[in-house]
């Protein structure tokens, strides 16, 4: 994959849907609720502050993070699904 994200923005792929609940319920693919973690895939170069300098991003590749469950932009690569988030969306890493 060759997408780079710009400024402060950063491409996760979600992880894998529960299939089960807690209570042992089987829950079919539309009845899942769309998992709110995911994987670090490329993060962009930082904000740029009013004074001119970079902002480094508080991320990196690989980390697993948690995020809001209906943000960022989902989009489509080579047949994967990502999502593009700005760091502001990202709520914590796990660690």
């Amino acid at each position: 994959m060759k997408l780079k994200p710009l400024h402060d923005k950063v491409l996760v792929k979600r992880t894998d849907e529960e299939q089960t609940t807690p209570g042992g319920i089987v829950l079919p693919g539309s009845a899942a609720e769309k998992p709110s973690q995911g994987e670090v895939i490329a993060v962009g170069p930082g904000k740029r502050q009013d004074n001119g300098d970079l902002a480094p991003i508080g991320v990196s590749v690989g980390d697993l993070v948690i995020f809001g469950q209906y943000g960022g932009n989902e989009i489509k690569i080579d047949g994967d699904e990502y999502l593009i988030l700005s760091e502001s969306d990202i709520y914590g890493v796990f660690g």
